[in-house]
């Protein structure tokens, strides 16, 4: 009895060993099987995503004007228009200032910018207020480098600018206050965000602008595109001037104005500055 009662433990033992090895192998199945699910899962969602940006930067829409396809057609168009308040070639030259100041302050900037949104918030009113004393005139030529660069390319610099042209139309200093209003930190997006792109963005920031708010012919110009063959022009200037390999860039009479960094000055004492300096000359 004693031996029989061994063997039949034993082969208990065995059978349950056998059991507990299906039972984790079942386990272990189900496990890589989940694993390869997830796996497949996240694959299909990042490509979905992928997807996605790539459709929002290739498909233009009324309201969307992303594709070259479309900035495209803008350059073929026979009906040019210029804004209001433009001079020179096509009315590609924003001055804007004092007629009888002697002076005159080239600034250089792209729309998408960020360094320019903070110079901006640094030293904007600074500008404002010197335009406004006639210390100097200001010549504005906006650039759509940022748009050409083919890891962030998109069109908001351009579609920013066309924007700009719709405010130009309505007056001077409409110009310079929705500009203020697209370089704005709660307004501004990243770099790499093509925002501007979109005309509905435009307009609603341009909502903070008084004569812009509600106004039906600007938003019309900015959803029909009507300067974007401007706005190329512009940007066509920006790639002509000379010494200019960023953004910003401030000259005072053809003389580059250089902060302490070696790029744009970075505070509004030190532009005071370098323009005090420039204006002894």
């Amino acid at each position: 009895m004693s031996n029989r009662n061994n063997q039949q433990n034993k082969q208990a033992a065995r059978e349950r060993l056998r059991a507990e090895r299906e039972r984790q192998a079942k386990k272990d199945k189900t496990r890589r099987q989940l694993v390869v699910a997830g796996s497949i899962v996240v694959v299909l969602a990042i490509a979905g995503g992928i997807g996605y940006a790539v459709t929002n930067m290739t498909n233009g829409s009324k309201n969307n004007k992303v594709s070259a396809k479309a900035w495209k057609a803008a350059s073929d168009k026979t009906d040019y228009k210029q804004p209001a308040n433009t001079t020179g070639d096509k009315g590609a030259t924003v001055v804007i200032g004092k007629k009888d100041a002697k002076n005159t302050l080239e600034i250089f900037e792209d729309m998408r910018c960020p360094i320019c949104a903070d110079f901006e918030a640094t030293t904007g009113d600074t500008i404002l207020k010197d335009i406004k004393d006639g210390k100097y005139k200001a010549q504005f030529t906006m650039g759509a480098f940022l748009d050409d660069n083919p890891q962030i390319a998109g069109s908001g610099s351009r579609n920013a600018l066309s924007a700009l042209g719709a405010a130009l139309n309505v007056g001077p200093d409409v110009f310079l206050e929705y500009k203020k209003a697209l370089f704005d930190k709660k307004n501004h997006p990243q770099e790499t965000d093509d925002a501007y792109s979109d005309d509905a963005k435009l307009i609603e920031i341009a909502q903070s602008v008084k004569e812009l708010k509600g106004n039906k012919d600007f938003d019309a110009a900015v959803e029909k595109g009507t300067y974007d063959k401007w706005a190329l022009a512009v940007a066509d200037n920006f790639k002509k001037a000379k010494d200019v390999t960023g953004t910003p860039t401030f000259k005072l009479n053809g003389q580059k104005l250089t902060g302490a960094g070696g790029g744009a000055p970075g505070s509004p004492q030190e532009f005071t500055s370098l323009v005090d300096e420039a204006l002894k000359k």
